[in-house]
């Protein structure tokens, strides 16, 4: 073996260049390095190896701190020895190894570290280890979850500081502060939700896992073009019914604030669990309340494993007539009668399109789960960089969105355009007869629909469903020498598009430009705030184990030979064992 690409004479910026270069060596090398003597003049080591008479040693040049070798005696004559681990890959080494790749993949597993360094070095170290090195490097780049929460009041008052009208306000709890909630909505945000997105909203939850863990609430909607517009988010220790009543409260006062006039009646998209219905219900009594379609058929799904049952009930959801509504769901309990019973205790005015009261504009699903992809990534970050993937993602969203807009030549945004197109086509065939000055009768090849412009209807429903005119009332209204686009939601059109994203979202000072403000902040808004007393437990999670079931398998019955019982064994039982029949 050679003397590791070491020469005599060699010179390393200081001495910790020379150390990390000794050990990368060691560990490349497979042999286990005995430090003799290592300070800021000198370093001298040896081959841990006994027999070995490998040694090197360097010294700090005068006026310099610069490190140079002075002499490396005898060769390596103890092979490969360090396989199965080293001692000198600790994790401060590992840290070292990875740091650049954690900056630029947040995800970069444990297990994957391992095959990295295995591949590389030749050697296998524990897993725990390099978990704790991941975790290590990620508080190294990104701060540690402390740092973070106590950062958390002075952040919120540059949010609004940099973005006038925005709504960043952190929720202490205790005497120690410690940390309960936090709520933000940026300006651009409000600004084009209050004036330019469809009044629909969408509530969604995501897991963080991070140090001390947390849960991130969601409000989103959708812009003239169907996309996802986020309005506001938060962050909680705990998931439950007083957060999301908490945190519908902070929404209320946010449209309250931003309404001159009065709050629009809203549409709700959710999972439909009992605190977001709750908390929906007491805050917004007059709002229409719908499940989420994803929400419903995964669970279908997930419990009874049909694929079948999920296309019936889509095409049950989607049924515009009570009529197709009963024989939908009269499949789906053929398939399954369990399968219908669990259906049925969801009630269908949340979420078949044939009951429900409120307009959806045909979103059958919450929008949430595309704002958590946003930060998908981010999820075991401090809390204060999961904000600021946020507010960058937001940033970026806007900017794209207001440059896409820039070549929008049409009336409407273009998934509306498409529709009215679409049904224009159609409607050139359609045999149209007036029955008054609102009233119209459409005759296609195979149906008849009655038409009334003046509220808006059409007898196929599509017209109140989605906010744009059907075929048939495309044919009504064109037949009555009007413009279609008249008969349009105005959220539909390019201008409320070009409203939604009008107000810019400004970027966010760099911390050391923090200290400036710190000193003009009361004593409220300058306390330290404290991470929540709940975290994270240390270690990998352990994965729970599924019973019986929760497989859909049928559970064992195990049988006694002794007196011939179910339920246990012979070595347990408890029959009377002297008791014999008499003959």
């Amino acid at each position: 073996m050679g003397d590791l690409d070491f020469v005599v004479g060699q010179q390393f910026p200081d001495v910790k260049a020379f150390r990390k270069a000794v050990k990368e060596a060691a560990i490349a090398q497979h042999f286990e390095l005995k430090v003799i003597k290592s300070d800021l003049i000198r370093y001298f080591a040896k081959c841990a190896k006994e027999g070995c008479p490998w040694r090197i040693r360097a010294v700090k040049l005068p006026n310099s701190p610069a490190f140079a070798i002075r002499s490396i005696d005898g060769t390596h004559t103890c092979g490969k020895s360090a396989q199965q681990g080293h001692h000198q890959a600790s994790v401060d080494w590992i840290v070292n190894l990875i740091e650049n790749r954690l900056r630029d993949d947040i995800n970069y597993k444990p297990k994957d570290i391992l095959e990295d360094i295995q591949k590389q070095y030749g050697i296998t170290i524990p897993y725990k280890q390099a978990w704790r090195a991941k975790e290590r490097g990620l508080a190294a780049i990104y701060g540690s979850s402390e740092e973070g929460y106590c950062l958390l009041p002075s952040f919120c008052e540059q949010i609004k500081l940099s973005n006038p009208g925005s709504i960043a306000q952190v929720y202490t709890t205790g005497s120690d502060h410690r940390f309960q909630k936090l709520f933000i909505s940026f300006n651009a945000s409000i600004h084009g939700f209050i004036n330019s997105c469809l009044p629909i909203i969408s509530l969604g939850a995501m897991e963080l896992k991070s140090k001390y863990l947390g849960t991130l609430l969601s409000i989103t909607s959708f812009d003239a073009d169907g996309g996802l517009f986020p309005v506001a988010f938060g962050i909680v220790d705990l998931e439950t019914d007083e957060s999301w009543l908490w945190f519908l409260s902070e929404f209320h006062n946010l449209l309250e604030r931003s309404n001159e006039t009065k709050i629009p009646k809203l549409t709700f998209l959710s999972s439909g669990e009992k605190g977001i219905n709750e908390a929906v219900r007491r805050k917004f009594p007059t709002a229409n309340h719908a499940i989420c379609m994803r929400h419903l058929t995964d669970s279908i799904n997930k419990e009874f494993k049909n694929s079948r049952l999920v296309q019936l009930l889509w095409k049950a959801a989607c049924s515009i007539t009570t009529v197709g509504f009963r024989e939908r769901m009269a499949e789906i309990e053929e398939v399954s009668p369990d399968a219908a019973k669990k259906i049925q205790l969801f009630p269908p005015n949340r979420w078949a399109v044939v009951h429900f009261e409120g307009s959806r504009f045909g979103h059958l699903c919450s929008n949430t789960e595309d704002f958590h992809q946003w930060i998908l990534d981010a999820r075991e970050l401090p809390i204060l960089q999961v904000i600021e993937r946020i507010h960058a993602k937001l940033m970026s969203e806007i900017d794209e969105r207001r440059e896409k807009i820039a070549n929008w030549t049409s009336v409407l945004a273009p998934s509306a355009e498409k529709r009215i197109s679409d049904a224009v086509e159609f409607a050139c065939g359609y045999q149209v007869l007036r029955s008054d000055e609102f009233e119209f009768e459409v005759l296609s090849a195979d149906r008849s629909d009655i038409v009334n412009i003046g509220n808006r209807t059409c007898s196929c429903r599509d017209w109140q469903l989605y906010g744009i005119p059907c075929s048939h009332a495309v044919a009504a209204i064109v037949y009555c020498r009007k413009d279609v686009y008249d008969y349009t939601e105005k959220c539909f059109t390019t201008e409320k598009y070009r409203e939604a994203y009008s107000q810019p979202l400004h970027p966010i000072p760099e911390r050391g430009e923090w200290g400036i403000l710190k000193e003009s902040l009361n004593e409220e808004e300058n306390r330290i705030v404290r991470p929540p007393k709940f975290r994270r437990p240390p270690g990998r999670p352990e994965k729970k184990r599924a019973c019986a079931e929760e497989a859909g398998r049928v559970k064992h019955t195990v049988h006694c030979s002794r007196c011939n019982q179910t339920g246990h064994y012979k070595r347990t039982c408890k029959a009377d064992t002297t008791a014999r029949l008499d003959y």
